[in-house]
This record gives C-alpha cells, sequence and structure tokens, in this order.
C-alpha cells in the first residue's frame, strides 16, 4: 500500500496544555522515555543480552516569552519554605488530514531549570524549559482507518 501524504501529521497542530489551559506561547515540544538496560554476558555464547532495569521521562516545550508565571512556578523552590512544583502537561497533535489525534499526558513534571532572564537585542525572546516526568498516559491514539 502506498502511504497517504495528506495523512502525515502536520507539526502545525501541536498543542501543550497545562491546568487544562492551551498556552499559546509553545512552538516546539518533545518528550522521550529512556529505557535503562543493565548487560547480561551469558555462558555458551558471544551475544550480550539486556535486562530492563529503569525508565527515565525527559522532555522539553520551547516557546516564545509573554509572562513570567512558569519563572514564578519553577522558582518556587529556592524559597527554603517551598516545595517543588510537581505538574502535569498534556502534548497533543490534531491535524485535521490524520487519522485523529494523538494526545499524552506526563505526570510527575518537574523543570530543570528556572529561567530568570535571557534575551538578545532585536530579537523575539524565546525560553526553553527542559523538564522530567515519572509516567505517562496515552490518552488518544491515531490508527489507520
Amino acid at each position: 500500500m502506498v502511504l497517504d501524504s495528506t495523512r502525515v501529521i502536520n507539526g502545525t497542530y501541536g498543542y501543550v496544555y497545562h491546568d487544562g489551559t492551551w498556552l499559546t506561547n509553545i512552538k516546539s515540544a518533545e518528550a522521550n522515555v529512556e529505557i535503562t538496560k543493565e548487560e547480561i554476558k551469558r555462558a555458551g555464547t558471544r551475544w550480550t543480552a539486556h535486562k530492563v532495569t529503569g525508565l527515565s521521562g525527559t522532555g522539553t516545550i520551547s516557546g516564545y516569552k509573554v509572562t513570567s508565571e512558569f519563572v514564578e512556578r519553577i522558582g518556587k523552590i529556592a524559597d527554603d519554605s517551598q516545595g517543588t512544583f510537581i505538574t502535569e502537561l498534556i502534548l497533543k497533535l490534531e491535524d485535521p488530514e490524520s487519522y485523529g489525534a494523538y494526545r499524552v499526558r506526563l505526570k510527575g513534571v518537574t523543570f530543570d531549570k528556572i529561567p530568570l532572564m535571557h534575551f538578545e537585542v532585536g530579537a523575539i525572546v524565546e525560553e526553553e524549559l527542559p523538564f522530567n516526568f515519572t509516567g505517562y498516559e496515552l490518552l488518544d491514539k491515531i490508527t489507520a482507518e
């Protein structure tokens, strides 16, 4: 069967939601789960096998600087009387020509840095927020009709 190019998903229709609100300033998002493995040496073969021993979720959202909301939320960790900002994000792809929407809920999201200030004269200000997460759930899946 030949690939129907109209069904290829266009990233223009990607969305990030936080607390049910679409973060309209986000222009790219990525989330991955790294599978940690240990090597297992076995008698009678030169082949090394692998045993899965853990999972680690990482990601990044990047976009235009519009407010200081995330600086404030992530930055509460700098106050010794406050705890870590832990949240959830929902990432969504929904190209109207695709076979449907794809949504992933990221659980236990914690950010890796507090983006206090970054700018360049004559340029639009953007910020990058790398994060870790401790679980995910596929909310909507895409399957060919």
